[in-house]
């Protein structure tokens, strides 16, 4: 959005981008509540890139914000948890062996609709929390005596969050699942 013109008429995504970032710092503590319902206000009815720039121009910029928009992710052994209000990356590198990895994206702020996981798992268990709006394409995966448990998609809406998975598993399990 930055690279964009002030001028240049905001989108529903733009908005609902901005509101997300209100959201996460009220959570944080940095906007009280009056603020927090002032600036949503004040973003639902915003025209341009450059009064939605202004409501989050004192806030600190979330990692996916900053252009960090990657997350690795190099274990061996034991457990990885992501859950609660966390910022989404586009890309996570997954190097992990005898590792038990949990992304919950329930309550996860998604700054994009593509999330690539990028994975070399050996002896391992990936799950993936989230609700029926959750997609995952595992067409990029080998397989090695490894395992797939994925629901079917049955709403015709669009996804929330498209999860493209790639790489290798060797003697791994990729589950699904739903809250």
């Amino acid at each position: 959005m930055s690279n964009e013109p002030p001028g240049l008429r905001a989108s529903h995504e733009d908005r609902d981008r901005v509101v997300e970032v209100l959201r996460v710092a009220a959570g944080d503590g940095r906007l009280s509540a009056e603020e927090l319902d002032s600036r949503l206000e004040s973003a639902l009815t915003a025209r341009t890139l450059g009064e939605l720039a202004e409501l989050t121009t004192d806030l600190p910029r979330t990692p996916a914000m900053k252009g960090k928009d990657l997350l690795v992710v190099e274990q061996h052994g034991g457990k990885y948890v992501r859950d609660g209000r966390w910022s989404v990356p586009e890309r996570i590198e997954l190097r992990t062996q005898l590792c038990r990895v949990t992304f919950d994206f329930t309550h996860a702020v998604t700054t994009s609709d593509v999330l690539r996981i990028e994975t070399e798992m050996a002896h391992g268990k990936l799950v993936l929390v989230g609700s029926s709006d959750l997609v995952i394409d595992t067409d990029g995966l080998n397989l090695t005596y490894s395992k797939l448990k994925l629901r079917s998609r049955k709403s015709a809406d669009a996804p929330r969050l498209r999860i493209e998975l790639v790489g290798r598993l060797v003697h791994a399990k990729v589950v699904e699942k739903r809250r």
